[in-house]
């Protein structure tokens, strides 16, 4: 069953993370839906993030996957956490000009503080172009709230 994500930080005037702001001119304006234990994000590639010619940029393409192993932080843990490690193995190369392409990020173990996640990267065309294991280091929630201005769990979800 799919889940549209809200993006609850869009509430605070002040928000502009690159990755996930609606706000950000510049941004990458990431947007996530939960379908059973996966966060999924599609997005449409723009030309100004190539780095070769209709390549997406092997920068932005961490970036992506480093984000929405944050949102499945935020979604299965419920709390916020930061990187602290991101693996990532490029495959194949992802064009700009090819349509969308789809990001999917699991929760694969948490020991402690630490948490792992896997996350995948597929084309238009549904080929495996990168992935990348990231580890967090997840806050309490107290501290999450705090700190990192981590909402209310259930304001990342609307009513359907």
């Amino acid at each position: 069953m799919k889940r549209n994500i809200n993006n609850p930080y869009d509430r605070i005037k002040e928000h502009n993370c690159f990755a996930c702001s609606s706000h950000n001119k510049f941004g990458l304006k990431m947007n996530f839906y939960q379908e059973d234990n996966m966060i999924i994000c599609e997005w449409e590639p723009r030309d100004e993030y190539q780095g070769y010619h209709n390549v997406l940029h092997g920068g932005v393409q961490a970036t992506l996957m480093d984000e929405i192993s944050s949102w499945c932080i935020q979604i299965k843990l419920k709390t916020a956490g930061v990187t602290s490690r991101l693996e990532t193995k490029y495959k194949h190369p992802v064009y700009t000009n090819t349509g969308k392409i789809k990001l999917t990020a699991q929760l694969k173990e948490t020991y402690k503080n630490i948490a792992t996640v896997k996350v995948r990267l597929y084309d238009s065309s549904a080929k495996l172009c990168s992935e990348s294991l990231a580890k967090y280091v997840i806050f309490p929630r107290e501290l999450a709230n705090e700190k990192f201005y981590y909402p209310d769990y259930e304001s990342f979800f609307s009513e359907t």
